[in-house]
C-alpha cells in the first residue's frame, strides 16, 4: 500500500508468521470469497496483476484457484514484498511470479508494467485519496488489454452512508488520521469507471458489507 504519514492501527494489521512471512487475519478471512467471485467473472487464461498484494496470502490463493492465469503480485512496501515471495516460494506454484515493486498511485506506471488480461485490487481504495484513486484507475486501464478486467474489492459507502457501526467507526478513524482518505462511494466508483471508458460488468455483494466491482475494457 502507499506509504502515508499516519494511518490508524486498524488500517493494516499483519503479524510476523516467521520465515519472512506476514499474516493478516482479514486476508485469510476474505481470500476464499474473493477467489470464488473472481472465478465467475475473469478470463480463465492470460496475465494477471495484483496491485498492493500485502502479505502475499491473496496471491497464493488466487494463483491456486485460477491456475490458467499467470499471476504477478506487486507491492510498494519492501517487508511485504519479502512476505509475498516467501509465501510464493513455500507454495511453489508455477504460475505465481516474484513480487514487483509498484506504487499504483504514481502516474505513468500503466504504460511501463506491460499489459494484462486482469488487474485485481483489494482493500486499498479507502487508504488513498480521491486523486490517487483516479490515478490508479487511469493507469490500470492503460495496463489492460482490450477485453481485460479490473476487479476492485473493499468497503464502500452507499449513497454517502456506511452500512454498519463497525464501518462507521473505521471510516471515521481513517478520516481523522488523514481527511483525504476514507471509504469511497460506490456511486462515485461507477461514475469514475464509466468516465475512464470501462464497462461495468458486475458488482457482487461480499462478506462483511464489502463489494467487488468487475469492470471491462471494451474491445474496439
Amino acid at each position: 500500500m502507499p506509504k502515508r504519514n499516519q494511518l490508524p492501527p486498524t488500517a493494516s494489521i499483519a503479524q510476523d508468521a516467521g520465515e519472512g512471512r506476514l499474516f493478516a487475519p482479514s486476508a485469510e478471512r476474505n481470500a476464499d470469497a474473493i477467489a470464488n467471485a473472481l472465478s465467475r467473472h475473469v478470463p480463465p487464461t492470460g496475465r494477471a496483476l495484483e496491485i498492493a498484494s500485502g502479505t502475499g496470502q491473496h496471491a497464493v490463493r488466487l494463483a491456486t484457484t485460477l491456475p490458467g492465469l499467470d499471476w504477478h503480485p506487486s507491492e510498494i512496501d519492501p517487508d511485504r514484498r519479502i512476505s509475498i515471495d516467501a509465501y510464493a516460494q513455500a507454495a511453489s506454484l508455477p504460475n505465481l511470479h516474484p513480487a514487483l515493486t509498484l506504487d499504483a498511485t504514481t502516474p505513468g506506471w500503466g504504460t511501463t508494467v506491460g499489459q494484462y488480461n486482469l488487474i485485481v485490487l483489494a482493500n486499498l481504495l479507502h487508504l488513498i485519496s480521491e486523486p490517487e484513486t483516479l490515478v490508479l484507475l487511469t493507469e490500470a486501464r492503460a495496463a489492460l488489454f482490450p477485453g481485460g478486467i479490473l476487479a476492485l474489492y473493499g468497503p464502500f459507502l452507499r449513497d454517502g452512508n456506511t452500512t454498519s457501526e463497525a464501518d462507521t467507526r473505521f471510516h471515521a478513524s481513517l478520516r481523522a488520521s488523514d481527511p483525504e482518505i476514507g471509504y469511497k462511494d460506490a456511486g462515485d466508483i461507477r461514475t469514475w469507471l464509466s468516465t475512464l471508458g470501462f464497462e461495468l460488468k458486475a458488482v457482487e455483494d461480499m462478506p462483511a458489507n464489502n463489494l467487488l466491482f468487475f469492470a471491462r475494457v471494451p474491445v474496439e
